[in-house]
């Protein structure tokens, strides 16, 4: 019987949430250093839900332990584990050696500090507003669609529930208090879905103060 929505987040909801984070990223954990992507999951994750991580590190460590046959896999019983890249007879010491990772990391207190995003799964999941207002409103479509940068805004604010247009303020602005320069500014947004360039004459960071004067103004 395939897995409810209730039975996936119970045994395998968090184990997801650390494997989406290498998506795109190579599975080079080693028993000396985390991966970039187990890195980035960390440092987003201990300074949002801490909690989470004791969670990952005991789903990580049933799934290495108990890995499912192919049966129960096409069945749809059990998480469909994503292709980290490794041969298969790599896969379950891999798995432990995150999960030790975590359990180390919580036992020793020693988490990487806050910082700016380094992975696009790290942007997107620090950032899921303002990567719905970009990848929606500011994509290759955007031409398409409106006329200028202004009306795509606009349709923004007039179309989305109030407590989310607070949310983007938000994290505009602890996208701006992170004080990145121009190129880090453009590459972050590219990887929240940014698909064209910022209104003239804005730059990245100065077109995101304006946003976050606009979202302010209603």
């Amino acid at each position: 019987m395939p897995l409810t929505p209730l039975q996936h987040d119970h045994r395998y909801g968090e184990m997801d949430q650390v494997l989406r984070a290498y998506a795109g990223q190579p599975a080079d954990d080693t028993e000396e250093k985390p991966s970039e992507a187990l890195t980035a999951y960390l440092r987003l994750t201990w300074h949002t839900r801490p909690w989470a991580i004791g969670i990952a590190e005991s789903q990580l460590r049933e799934y290495a332990r108990h890995p499912p046959g192919p049966l129960r896999l096409r069945l749809g019983e059990v998480y469909p584990l994503p292709d980290p890249g490794l041969d298969g007879p790599l896969i379950q010491p891999w798995l432990l050696t995150v999960a030790g990772h975590l359990r180390r990391c919580l036992a020793e207190g020693d988490m990487p500090p806050p910082g700016p995003p380094r992975t696009r799964w790290e942007w997107q999941a620090r950032f899921p507003e303002l990567g719905q207002l970009l990848g929606g409103w500011f994509s290759q479509d955007f031409g398409e669609e409106f006329e200028d940068h202004e009306q795509a805004l606009r349709d923004y604010l007039e179309g989305t529930e109030r407590s989310l247009v607070a949310r983007l303020c938000g994290e505009v602005h602890e996208l701006l208090a992170l004080r990145l320069d121009e190129a880090d500014y453009a590459y972050g947004l590219a990887q929240l879905g940014l698909e064209v360039d910022p209104p003239v004459p804005y730059t990245h960071g100065a077109w995101l103060m304006a946003i976050a004067e606009d979202t302010l103004r209603g």
